[in-house]
């Protein structure tokens, strides 16, 4: 359940339209729903902001649908990661409004459509092979109503790409920057602005990449402050943070800062 419908389920009590016994069994299932094998957290909006997300990975797709139903049943936007065709096909049936986002592995319900924050979110990736992850936080983003935008392929390996851009990275409120390989792009981009850097290590890479774990320790190590780093492949949590730095409240940049 919303925020907005509790509101509007006290008003009722109020206004003696609703009796308190008819409105304590619509808020039966806080704070949440049992479902055998799984606990749906139905209060989760109400405490973080956003309600609970699905994590497909490891789950079948009737568990998918039926952790789904519930959560649609709350009323507030849907977001299911790791997800496959079957997955969304399953949703589909419960909403027609289910959108799926290939290269995310995503799939959203939008119920509910909040005023979006004055900031934007950028979203800028090393390489083209970072893009699936980058698009995790994207789609993670827009459904916690945020304003978002991609810049793809200016990685280290051609430096001049990156610094080419500096205007449009400074006019972002956040940042989140995937880099496999090394993972060097984070602390560039941190070095030229002054706003919140979220750094994704893809496990875009081979050899001493190992998977992924170079680029992590690259950018937990990053002499560049203001970076704070998610786990490997990790784009919904980099969206995720992104999104609940950048309703804070920090005020837009509205044009490139001094630099010395």
């Amino acid at each position: 359940m919303t925020p907005r419908a509790i509101l509007d389920l006290l008003d009722k009590v109020r206004r003696k339209v609703l009796a308190p016994g008819d409105a304590a069994n619509h808020l039966r299932h806080m704070p949440h729903k049992d479902l055998g094998f799984a606990r749906v957290d139905t209060h989760r909006q109400i405490r973080c902001g956003f309600p609970e997300v699905i994590f497909c990975q490891g789950k079948t797709t009737s568990q998918i649908r039926d952790i789904a139903r519930a959560l649609l049943a709350s009323g507030g936007n849907l977001l299911a990661t790791r997800a496959d065709k079957s997955a969304f096909t399953a949703i589909r049936k419960l909403d027609r409004r289910a959108k799926w986002h290939e290269r995310a592995r995503c799939i959203t319900v939008e119920q509910e459509r909040p005023e979006p924050p004055p900031g934007e979110i950028l979203v800028v990736t090393a390489g083209t092979g970072d893009i699936p992850v980058a698009e995790e936080a994207r789609v993670t983003c827009e459904i916690m109503g945020q304003r978002v935008s991609a810049l793809h392929d200016v990685g280290v390996a051609g430096i001049h790409r990156v610094l080419a851009e500096t205007e449009r990275l400074a006019r972002a409120n956040v940042l989140i920057v995937a880099a496999g390989m090394e993972g060097a792009l984070p602390g560039v981009v941190a070095a030229l602005v002054h706003r919140p850097v979220v750094a994704i290590p893809t496990s875009v890479g081979y050899g001493a990449s190992f998977g992924g774990i170079a680029p992590l320790l690259t950018m937990l190590n990053s002499c560049a402050a203001g970076v704070a780093v998610v786990n490997i492949d990790n784009g919904f949590g980099a969206g995720y943070l992104a999104s609940l730095i950048n309703r804070t409240g920090i005020e837009a940049p509205s044009a490139a800062p001094r630099r010395r």
